[in-house]
């Protein structure tokens, strides 16, 4: 068995994640850069476009939460790689079929089957990563492989122009999946995984999480910590260009480039706040830097009025620098709990966050009839922005924490 404390930071693990959630990524986000194109194309009216959208983006997230509570248990029962190796082969079928789709049925359909595939990617991934690299370069791995992966939406956005066609792109999808899968064989099992499984001791068991205050206390932070990030790409980003207009900015704005330009943010963001947790030898302190970022971020882009198309599209940009803690927090996530329960965590709990897009969009869907798009959207922001915050008090700091442990039924 090999000794992670020798493994360099340009591992196989590391490399592997990270062209997995690049191709996560890319898929995960298609279906926000070609919602107008490919609904118009299968007959839905301009007026029911934002609607239409979102309801197919909840029926994904649902599907994402579906998913990550059926990855992440197997992820501890059966090993991270089985996952790895399941997760893409369902999400990239899913896609190819994707292409095929006739009526909003079907796509519905298929969003959720490829939901449930794209949530086992990041935490099967992240755990890996984290039990691969020593302590000194584990934070430098999960940054790397998350600003590695978040230019899988900046990919989709250049596929979908030069293709011209919505149903090509998700056929690429499926086909860099499909490849991915052929240069995973080389990839290797984590050690520590391993080395629980010899023991015996019980994986995977869901329920853990709810018989031990302390534990409930700490999965439930994860979870909050991440609302903002989602609560940014589901409504801000996804109902960009219906906000654009309420601002009256000067031009058309396409929500292909709107999503593009966030997730270049958002891989700076990661970058930059994974570099800062390294230096600042914390992770709790830097996420609540970036959600402090988010709310004057959040703020710029809802009260910007009269702006050009490329001053919207900036602050694009620097919202997704204000979100970009997501592998940050998922580190957290994965450090926080034991071996025996690691990947149910570090899978299930991004796949709860992107699951809040349900409740968040019909929360944002309800204000807006109220308040208009502008201000329905910043009440929902400053919930979840509050929320975050007082998350953050219910994890613990662990920087420097050893990942060799389990957690006691």
């Amino acid at each position: 068995m090999k000794d992670n404390s020798l493994r360099p930071l340009f591992s196989i693990p590391v490399i592997i994640a990270a062209l997995g959630y690049f191709v996560d990524i890319y898929d995960l986000l298609l279906f926000s850069i070609v919602r107008v194109p490919s609904l118009t194309k299968l007959g839905v009216a301009s007026a029911n476009l934002l609607s239409e959208g979102e309801f197919l983006l909840r029926v994904q997230m649902i599907g994402l939460l579906t998913g990550g509570m059926i990855w992440g248990i197997m992820g501890d029962k059966r090993g991270r790689l089985s996952v790895l190796f399941g997760s893409i082969l369902l999400y990239s079928l899913a896609n190819i079929a994707n292409g095929f789709v006739v009526n909003t049925t079907q796509y519905a359909i298929l969003r959720f089957i490829a939901g449930i595939g794209l949530a086992g990617e990041l935490g099967a991934g992240i755990t890996l990563v984290s039990e691969s690299l020593p302590t000194h370069l584990r934070g430098y791995g999960t940054t790397l492989v998350a600003t590695v992966g978040l230019m899988g939406a900046v990919v989709g956005n250049f596929v979908v122009r030069l293709s011209d066609d919505w149903r090509t792109a998700f056929f690429i999808g499926g086909g860099l999946g499909l490849l991915l899968l052929i240069a995973r064989v080389s990839a290797f099992e984590s050690g520590i995984f391993l080395k629980v499984k010899e023991e015996k001791i019980e994986r995977g068991n869901f329920f853990m999480l709810f018989n031990n205050k302390e534990r409930f206390k700490k999965f439930m932070g994860c979870i909050f910590i991440g609302t903002p990030i989602w609560y940014a790409i589901g409504v801000l980003i996804f109902a960009s260009p219906e906000i654009a207009k309420a601002l009256h900015v000067s031009g058309e704005i396409k929500s292909g480039d709107a999503v593009m330009w966030s997730y270049i943010g958002l891989a700076v963001g990661d970058l930059s706040s994974g570099l800062l947790s390294q230096w600042a030898k914390s992770r709790k302190k830097i996420v609540l830097l970036y959600i402090i970022l988010t709310l004057i971020f959040v703020l710029l882009f809802l009260f910007s009025e009269s702006i050009s198309v490329s001053q919207f599209y900036f602050n694009c940009f620097l919202l997704g620098i204000g979100v970009g803690y997501w592998a940050l927090f998922v580190t957290i996530a994965a450090e926080q709990f034991g071996t025996n329960l690691r990947s149910t965590v570090a899978t299930t709990v991004p796949n709860f966050i992107r699951g809040t897009v349900a409740p968040i969009t019909l929360l944002f869907e309800y204000m807006r009839t109220e308040s208009g798009v502008i201000y329905g959207a910043l009440w929902v922001g400053l919930i979840t922005i509050v929320i975050a915050i007082i998350a953050v008090r219910l994890v613990d700091e662990t920087f420097t924490r050893d990942m060799n442990f389990i957690e006691k039924n």
